[in-house]
């Protein structure tokens, strides 16, 4: 099943890039990025420029123009409003981003390669995962991306369902990664039964799962087993506690131990 996900990645990662859009016209710029200003039947005016360290381009007619921390389209908005000052009637100017600065984001947690990445042009999640190795065997089902936002000093919270993406093409579950963001990949919850079960192991934890379909997963009681003395062990604050004679339809919890004795006859 692990091989298969991490095809199934390599897979969506792989069209996600051959059919990936343009930059957004959201895009913010910044110091570094490498734009052509185009304008409509004007070729004498295209130019290819960088900006500065100071956030400002140099354009015909028109001289410095701030563009750091503009977006695409708020740069080529303001562009026309200056041409239209004087210079051309009803201009239409195209940018495109020739080159991106150095943008970086970080991913810890269920991937081959933790760490640092660089983005270079605009990368999905699943680009950045597929960047860091693919996911390990015990990663969860989800990524967990902190983004700064802009508009305040809090941070977005944003939980993505890798197993929607990939099983059901949730195009809404691959998002673009931003420049400073921290992507946290956990691990499986899990969950162990112990005794007289046919199947004594280590189980992934799904949410609101009972002891008897726990056990159901375990294979069932053995013929030695004592189903009316099931107990779990659960650790709750750092101190494990003894849940004795819980019923079959007791919810478990992550971590839990379930444990079957047996029977005294």
């Amino acid at each position: 099943m692990f091989k298969l996900f991490n095809a199934l990645l390599l897979a969506c990662c792989l069209i996600a890039g051959a059919a990936a859009p343009a930059v957004p016209q959201d895009y913010i710029l910044g110091v570094g990025d490498v734009v052509t200003v185009t304008v409509y039947d004007q070729p004498d005016l295209k130019s290819v420029v960088r900006i500065s360290g100071d956030g400002m381009i140099t354009l015909p007619l028109i001289g410095q123009i701030h563009a750091a921390g503009l977006s695409v389209e708020q740069l080529s908005d303001e562009i026309e409003t200056r041409l239209a000052d004087g210079y051309l009637i009803h201009p239409q100017v195209t940018i495109f981003i020739e080159e991106f600065r150095s943008l970086k984001a970080t991913i810890l947690g269920g991937v081959r390669s933790p760490g640092l990445y660089e983005l270079k042009g605009q990368t999905s999640l699943l680009e950045l995962i597929s960047k860091a190795g693919g996911l390990v065997e015990d990663a969860a089902n989800e990524a967990i991306i902190q983004r700064n936002r802009s508009d305040s000093q809090e941070k977005e919270v944003l939980t993505i369902d890798l197993n929607e993406l990939l099983q059901h093409g949730q195009a809404a579950q691959n998002p673009a990664i931003m420049n400073g963001d921290h992507i946290y990949i956990p691990k499986k919850k899990t969950f162990y039964i112990t005794g007289e079960v046919k199947s004594p192991n280590v189980y992934v934890y799904e949410e609101g799962i009972t002891v008897i379909q726990a056990l159901t997963k375990a294979g069932g009681f053995t013929e030695m087993a004592a189903p009316n003395r099931i107990s779990i062990i659960r650790t709750i604050d750092g101190k494990e506690q003894l849940l004795k004679q819980v019923p079959m339809d007791e919810h478990i919890l992550p971590n839990d131990v379930i444990v079957v004795p047996e029977s005294y006859f």
